[in-house]
């Protein structure tokens, strides 16, 4: 069982939110979404393990489960080729829940004309597998956001 918190201070909207149908019709995998304070911040892991797929705006950490966790900078953000992004850890490291992983402004982002909403999916899992699954509210990073079965 794997608890996944929030990377990041914000609101819970829940996947089905998110402005891009690849996350909100939930072909990447359940989970659910934060909408960001507009400050600068370090998203931090969402759980322990291994980072194994790493980029300026997406991560991917698994634990010693197997679980991958995906937390997505915003939304299109890829376009922004790195800029506004600051990697905090390598690809292979091996990091801690709540560890920096990436420094960012979700404002600048939005400024940018990209969606600062960020999906917190998990990998090669089914809806089925996750519990307490959090999509309203305010949430503080290191806050549950589900569990994985």
């Amino acid at each position: 069982m794997t608890s996944v918190t929030s990377p990041l201070a914000g609101r819970a909207i829940g996947l089905t939110e998110v402005p891009d149908p690849v996350f909100s019709g939930a072909m990447v995998g359940p989970g659910t979404a934060i909408d960001p304070v507009r400050e600068p911040s370090e998203a931090v892991s969402p759980v322990d393990g291994v980072i194994v797929s790493l980029h300026p705006h997406a991560f991917v950490v698994v634990d010693s489960e197997g679980h991958g966790v995906l937390t997505h900078l915003g939304i299109d953000t890829v376009q922004l080729n790195g800029e506004g992004f600051e990697l905090l850890v390598n690809k292979g490291d091996t990091v801690t829940r709540g560890q920096s992983v990436v420094r960012w402004n979700p404002a600048a982002v939005e400024a940018a004309g990209k969606s600062p909403v960020c999906p917190i999916v998990a990998l090669e899992a089914t809806a089925e597998a996750l519990s307490g699954l959090r999509e309203d509210g305010d949430v503080k990073a290191g806050d549950s956001l589900f569990i994985w079965e």
